[in-house]
């Protein structure tokens, strides 16, 4: 599954700034049992919005994450509320129906 938020970044301050505080808990977070991975995105038209990929295996192991947060993260998130604000998009299955460009994604 996928989890995807949205970033707007705050008036005087910087993707870079939030950047740096989303690297630092990702990777606590990524070490917790179904975590695939997670990458963010600058929006090519607007530097100052972000959005954020995180996957995971399932939504149990995600919400099991969430029920048992770091205490780290926590703190990590608290100081970087100032920075922007954050719109969660959802959660996502693993896509029911994928195209490939001719030659893509086969074995």
């Amino acid at each position: 599954m996928k989890y995807l938020f949205e970033v707007h970044i705050r008036e005087g301050h910087t993707a870079e700034e939030y950047a740096d505080a989303w690297v630092r808990a990702s990777e606590i977070i990524q070490q917790a049992a179904g975590a695939r991975g997670t990458a963010l995105h600058r929006k090519m038209d607007d530097p100052n919005v972000l959005i954020a990929i995180a996957e995971w295996d399932s939504k149990a192991h995600r919400d099991a994450m969430e029920s048992q947060q770091d205490p780290r993260v926590a703190e990590i998130i608290r100081g970087a509320s100032h920075l922007c604000d954050i719109r969660p998009i959802g959660e996502f299955d693993e896509p029911e129906w994928v195209v490939m460009p001719p030659g893509k994604g086969e074995s």
